[in-house]
């Protein structure tokens, strides 16, 4: 099934998309590519707040453009794989049966099928700023899609195990 298909998907029921993620078996460059996809269109988001930034105060966007692209596709993906990687520690003190793949897959595909909600984000960061109070609103809707994916993914995740 597409990718976009499935991202539409998880908006009605993450738990069963995570579940035919896993079904098709660990494959670890497949969940680093939904990782990657996700944070290069997080990178594409953030550029109208860049460029609005630039204009507005002067900045430079050049620099400020390298600077995102440094951190969300290379710092980024380092700090997702350690989130994944505590998840799944406390995922297994907490007794639940998990496996370090299935708390992979969880945070990202949550961070891909919440692209959607960072790219309105970032449209209205590019027109209406970073304070304003319907960039707010939307910062505060896509953070708990984000962890809404992640948590519900993490819970199906943990069914994985016998």
């Amino acid at each position: 099934m597409p990718v976009s298909r499935d991202i539409v998907r998880t908006y009605r029921g993450p738990r069963r998309v995570v579940a035919d993620l896993l079904t098709m078996g660990q494959r670890e460059d497949r969940a680093i590519a939904w990782l990657m996809i996700g944070c290069f269109i997080f990178f594409l988001a953030r550029l109208p707040g860049l460029q609005r930034l630039a204009v507005l105060e002067g900045g430079d966007f050049q620099r400020d453009v390298i600077y995102a692209f440094f951190a969300l596709m290379m710092i980024a993906p380092l700090l997702f794989y350690a989130v994944a990687g505590i998840a799944y520690l406390v995922m297994r003190v907490a007794g639940r049966s998990i496996t370090p793949f299935g708390a992979r897959v969880a945070i990202f595909w949550g961070w891909l099928a919440s692209t959607p909600v960072a790219l309105l984000y970032g449209l209205l960061a590019g027109f209406n700023g970073l304070e304003h109070s319907g960039t707010v609103l939307v910062g505060y809707v896509w953070t708990g899609v984000v962890a809404w994916f992640w948590v519900a993914g993490l819970l199906e995740a943990s069914k994985e195990l016998p």
